[in-house]
């Protein structure tokens, strides 16, 4: 447990309020984003076993990217954000960031889907020589053995760039958490706190190899345009205001005391 309360301080200067990676990060996206397109369409890689869509980081978590990130920032931003304002209200406001969160990815996946289905057309196969105009819609394509081909905008770039820029929001917080004498409620939150920090990495590698490998560039620029569009207009603008769920709690002087002695 030293060794997880270790790596806990040596990565939370970096993505506190002021950190560099949490700074960095939007940036870093847009140059994996643009930097992979440009390997696929200039210099394209030999296949490999993440070219491969049923490769396990691709199976189980990238298909389940939205239920991880759940899964980790639900008791997280539970736990620290009860710690740092001892208020059950503010921690109840606090999570309703994941329902926004949920609603976005609902909304943009949906309308992902309908874009691709009123632009494609059916095709007999995947050279996408023969039409098939009988067949409408993708669902009755595939149905009846043929290849739909549309403006499938990357659902990949869009959720592994918002669940990145989301968790890096969250995990703030980080900073305003002081050592104390809860020994074993340290080590839950500092557990907490790596999990999402090497959930983030898979992230960020899911979102390099979807740009070196998949997808045109004008689908993978309006995934990630939109990944970065939802967490920008949540936690640069809408949580900056009062009826909102509102940025995650910075810890004064006073709260620091009071934790100090509860704990």
């Amino acid at each position: 447990m030293e060794y997880v309360d270790q790596s806990a301080r040596f990565l939370t200067p970096y993505v506190g309020s002021g950190g560099r990676l949490r700074r960095l990060m939007p940036w870093a996206l847009l140059g994996l984003m643009l930097s992979g397109s440009f390997v696929k369409e200039w210099t394209p890689l030999p296949e490999s076993y993440m070219s491969n869509k049923r490769n396990l980081l691709n199976i189980y978590f990238v298909k389940f990217a939205w239920a991880w990130t759940l899964f980790l920032l639900l008791p997280f931003i539970s736990i620290t954000n009860y710690i740092v304002t001892q208020n059950a209200l503010s921690v109840a406001q606090r999570l309703s960031t994941l329902l926004v969160g949920t609603a976005i990815w609902y909304v943009c996946t949906g309308l992902f889907l309908h874009i691709e289905d009123v632009t494609g057309v059916c095709y007999s196969s995947p050279a996408l020589d023969l039409l098939h105009q009988e067949h409408s819609s993708k669902l009755l394509c595939r149905q009846a053995g043929g290849f739909w081909h549309g403006f499938d905008i990357s659902g990949h770039c869009f959720l592994l760039s918002y669940c990145t820029l989301m968790i890096m929001e969250e995990i703030a917080v980080m900073q305003s958490m002081k050592t104390s004498k809860g020994f074993r409620l340290r080590n839950v939150i500092n557990g907490l706190f790596l999990a999402l920090s090497c959930l983030t990495l898979i992230w960020i590698w899911m979102f390099l190899t979807t740009a070196i490998y998949f997808h045109d560039f004008s689908q993978k620029l309006f995934g990630t345009f939109v990944g970065m569009s939802a967490w920008y207009g949540t936690y640069r603008f809408w949580y900056l205001k009062r009826l909102s769920p509102g940025l995650p709690p910075q810890r004064t002087a006073l709260s620091s005391q009071k934790y100090n002695r509860s704990l």
